[in-house]
């Protein structure tokens, strides 16, 4: 009994798999099938090796497995060898019932670790069966042996194969899918050996059509130098058609518990190979970042100058050109940038939440280059674009003002130059001298006329300066041709006026002389210039251009032109008064017989003159009614234009509106996961993008209306720049919004969040957001923390006693809220106080006085959340480097996959200190670095 009550100690592995789950595994252990002899054999040689491997610790071994455990006490003692716990001690008795009670006190130890035992008796085992005896012997050896096994979430014998199928990978000639077949060559033990060991097998020298050489060479291997017995025989595996997967699985196990330790390392080394991932993921993200902020802000720095150019064109013409090519700017230039700077954002919110995820600081652009510099930058460039805009439409409109008073000045010193054409020659004449006293007094007369004539044309010297003077104010292009003429004119006028001075002194000189005047040429002379006159301004009138820009104002004009009609039978009366002194004149000469010349001394006017233009005249009434009809069907087509494009804008005003409210509450919205709030809104964004044809239908609406010179719309108080910055925001809230949920992905994700704590963090941060805008104040945090469980004297305390800057959990809030307000001294501040100002800091960085809902989330998880550490990695590089404080290049290369270990090897610093190998590398530093922090 000395060997029972020996006491040895062995650390009891982990139970991995429910008891179903194991016992599913071992169902073809039935009470009534037969074992094939083969795998029989095989069983027993396999078994009893293994059993003899930790027998012997305890200084006795088995040799026939059926006969050797029927009273039970090698059994306990097994047990007690590969679990290092004590069983119940053994009956010491050699009856048939002290045997029974033996063997079930070791069937009830097996049970008691979760196994269930299926058809498998004590009796059966007092009695020797064998296949019972196996089938218990398997049933530990997978409890014990097998079942702790896992690699990459998977367990038992599911872990082994896939241990095994990494290990022999790079091996030729090895294809390692089962535990049977795969493993009658030989070659796959031998590389499992080799993998771990290259010293004691030369692996290029084995040839596939020699697997009993092979399988030896396995076994004498494993046997002398890993302590691993032999279990197997070459022969039997190589004659066998199907190996016994128990005892193939039975062996292969010893191997991994044998390499357990290189395990250990290759864990370490793929938990630094995914930190390194992370890094360098990040810092593609952090290039692509940059260069996309670089492109975005030499577009703006170029955009600019150019929209600050405020050099106006002398031409309609090109003036309107500068116009399209601003709507150019507009539909085609811009909106790929307004992309650009959304997506820019995006990507710069999903890179800090993956360093925040990762552990890692958060990324600094560029000077120059942060969002807020972007977001200036822009904020710039579409204040200088709303001021080029203004500045082109108030070019244009002083453009066509322009035009209209220069195409003016041209008509009106047209009709003056052609009336005073010949003046100065005939009022420079001396004709008088010679003249008889009828001429005199005709001349004088003729003079009189003159001076009426003149007086009338005043009016028109004085509008055709004050057009030129207004040409001038508004920086006309040709001013310098229009004061050349202007002085021109007004320069003759002063002149006319001298030379018509000096004529009336000549001629009232001489008129002493003259007795007579012919009466009725006199005042034919004196009605007929000013009728003249009249009849030429009206005909000025009806042929005046205009300029309108609403039905009011040619309803104006119209009405004022019904009123000239209305003045023309007057007009008429005035005519007819006049024609009928030339008619008195006329049959005064026939009934005295005096002959008369046909030409009125006192005037050129004649009869037939004051004809023609009357005639003229009504011919050019019913002309500017035509004119003024085609002005009121153009404005009535503006007006269609402007009613056109407002009952559009009042529809999409208020659409994109509430949209960006509807978007607002989506996102406060806590119904459904976040893949279902994701798909929504990806719907949701989707049906904003199917609306753009309406916007550009708009922008159809607006270039029809800028065309047709229409500035001003009573209808609407939306404008065409109100809807794009309103569509722009619209596109750049949805994405901002699907950016935020992809983001909370991310983190419930990667810290392991449940639906349900998301929904409980966005309920409380709903409940505190009193203004519904998706923000808090600090008052409104303070107190949503505290709703949280969250004790800020206690989490002061845990920080200001560890380096970490967060503790690990939320700590509950117990006792009144003055611990968090009240101080404790009045030298400093509560701690309670201190604590909240620090993780202020933390959700607030830029100090805006509010705290977003991604803010709340990204510290509520890291408080929830575990993640990886400086601590951890530098803890796997040990593992790399067999606890050494440094790793060699050596070690890098051959633990890491290339592309990590080149990474690694181009960041380490040399390791400082005495006796080391060349090439030694520090690993603690770089582990700091990659989390931000200085050495631990």
């Amino acid at each position: 009994m000395t060997a029972v009550e020996t006491q040895v100690q062995y650390t009891t592995t982990t139970y991995m798999m429910t008891t179903e789950d194991y016992m599913h595994q071992e169902d073809d252990w039935d009470r009534d099938l037969l074992l094939d002899p083969a795998w029989e054999k095989q069983q027993r040689k396999t078994f009893t090796a293994w059993c003899n491997s930790h027998l012997r610790k305890a200084g006795t071994q088995i040799e026939n497995i059926e006969e050797d455990f029927r009273n039970g006490l090698k059994l306990m003692l097994l047990l007690e060898v590969i679990s290092g716990e004590r069983l119940p001690k053994p009956d010491k008795g050699k009856m048939r019932f002290h045997k029974i009670a033996n063997v079930n006190k070791a069937l009830d130890f097996i049970c008691s670790k979760g196994v269930k035992l299926v058809s498998i008796g004590a009796e059966e085992i007092v009695d020797g069966n064998v296949k019972m005896t196996l089938g218990m012997i398997w049933t530990i050896i997978l409890r014990f042996a097998i079942q702790d096994i896992s690699v990459e979430e998977t367990s038992a014998k599911e872990g082994l194969l896939l241990w095994c199928q990494r290990k022999t990978a790079p091996y030729r000639n090895v294809n390692v899918q089962n535990f049977h077949i795969s493993w009658k060559d030989g070659l796959a033990l031998c590389a499992l050996i080799h993998r771990h060991r290259p010293d004691l097998i030369d692996y290029s020298k084995l040839r596939k059509d020699d697997p009993i050489g092979n399988l030896n060479t396995a076994f004498e291997v494993a046997e002398k130098y890993l302590d691993i017995p032999k279990m197997l025989d070459a022969e039997d595996i190589v004659n066998t058609p199907k190996p016994d997967e128990k005892a193939i699985m039975t062996y292969v196990s010893c191997f991994y518990h044998a390499f357990a330790g290189a395990e250990q390392a290759e864990t370490a080394a793929n938990r630094i190979c995914k930190v390194l991932a992370v890094n360098q993921e990040n810092e593609r993200l952090m290039e692509e970042y940059e260069k996309l902020a670089s492109e975005l802000l030499e577009w703006i720095r170029r955009t600019i100058p150019w929209l600050e150019n405020r050099v106006a064109e002398q031409t309609m013409r090109a003036m309107q050109q500068k116009l399209e090519d601003f709507r150019d700017y507009r539909r085609i230039h811009k909106p790929p940038r307004v992309q650009e700077k959304c997506q820019l954002e995006i990507n710069f919110n999903t890179l800090q939440t993956k360093l925040r995820l990762s552990n890692r600081p958060a990324f600094m652009p560029s000077e120059g280059k942060m969002v807020s510099d972007i977001a200036n930058a822009w904020k710039g460039l579409e204040q200088v674009e709303k001021g080029y805009e203004e500045w082109l439409l108030t070019e244009i409109r002083r453009l066509e003002r322009l035009d209209h008073l220069a195409e003016k000045f041209k008509q009106k010193c047209k009709l003056h130059e052609a009336w005073t054409s010949g003046k100065e020659d005939l009022l420079s004449q001396k004709d008088y001298e010679s003249a008889s006293l009828m001429e005199i007094r005709a001349l004088m007369r003729k003079h009189e006329a003159f001076e009426s004539d003149l007086a009338a044309h005043q009016d028109r010297v004085e509008q055709i300066a004050a057009i030129a003077q207004e040409l001038n104010e508004l920086d006309y292009h040709d001013a310098a041709t229009v004061n050349t003429r202007c002085q021109g004119i007004c320069d003759q006028w002063d002149n006319l006026g001298t030379l018509t001075q000096k004529r009336r002194d000549a001629l009232e000189r001489v008129e002493k002389l003259w007795e007579t005047i012919d009466q009725l040429y006199l005042e034919f002379a004196k009605r007929a210039a000013p009728f003249n006159n009249w009849m030429d301004g009206a005909m000025e009138d009806l042929q005046d251009m205009f300029i309108v820009h609403s039905i009011e104002e040619i309803q104006s004009l119209i009405t004022a032109h019904d009123q000239f009609k209305a003045t023309l039978p007057e007009a008429d009366k005035e005519r007819m008064a006049t024609m009928g002194i030339q008619n008195e004149i006329t049959k005064i000469a026939q009934t005295y017989g005096i002959k008369l010349s046909g030409i009125n001394p006192y005037t050129n006017l004649s009869p037939q003159d004051i004809s023609n233009k009357w005639d003229a005249v009504k011919h050019l009434v019913p002309l500017r009614d035509q004119m003024l009809q085609e002005e009121v069907a153009r404005q009535q087509a503006n007006e269609r234009l402007r009613r056109q494009f407002a009952a559009q804008a009042n529809v999409i005003g208020p659409w994109i509106q509430t949209k960006m409210e509807e978007i607002g509450h989506v996102s406060v919205d806590i119904t459904g996961s976040l893949e279902d709030q994701m798909n929504n809104l990806k719907q949701y964004e989707q049906n904003i993008i199917n609306y753009k044809s309406n916007i550009d239908k708009l922008e159809g609406d607006h270039q029809l209306i800028q065309e047709a010179l229409i500035f001003d719309n009573k209808h609407t108080n939306y404008t065409m720049e109100h809807i794009r910055v309103g569509w722009e925001q619209l596109l750049t809230t949805i994405a901002r919004t699907i950016n935020e949920v992809e983001n909370q992905i991310l983190t419930r994700d990667a810290k392991g969040i449940s639906q349900e704590q998301l929904n409980e963090f966005r309920a409380s941060f709903n409940h505190f957001d009193r203004k519904r805008n998706g923000m808090m104040d600090p008052d409104d945090f303070r107190a949503c923390l505290i709703s949280m469980g969250y004790d800020l004297v206690s989490a002061a305390c845990a920080v200001s006693h560890s380096r970490a800057p967060f503790p690990g959990r939320p700590r509950r809030f117990h006792g009144d809220r003055s611990a968090l307000t009240t101080p404790t001294s009045h030298s400093s501040p509560p701690q309670g106080e201190v604590e909240f100002a620090r993780i202020m800091t933390l959700v607030d960085p830029n100090n805006t006085g509010v705290v977003t809902f991604q803010a709340f989330i990204d510290f509520m998880t890291r408080e929830t959340a575990e993640t990886d550490t400086a601590e951890q990695v530098m803890a796997s590089f040990k593992i790399l480097a067999s606890d050494k404080a440094y790793i060699t290049v050596e070690e890098l290369r051959r633990e890491l996959p290339p592309e990590q270990a080149e990474y690694c090897i181009s960041r380490m610093t040399k390791y400082v200190g005495t006796d080391i190998p060349t090439g030694a590398l520090d690993y603690i530093s770089f582990s700091s670095a990659l989390y931000g922090e200085s050495d631990l």
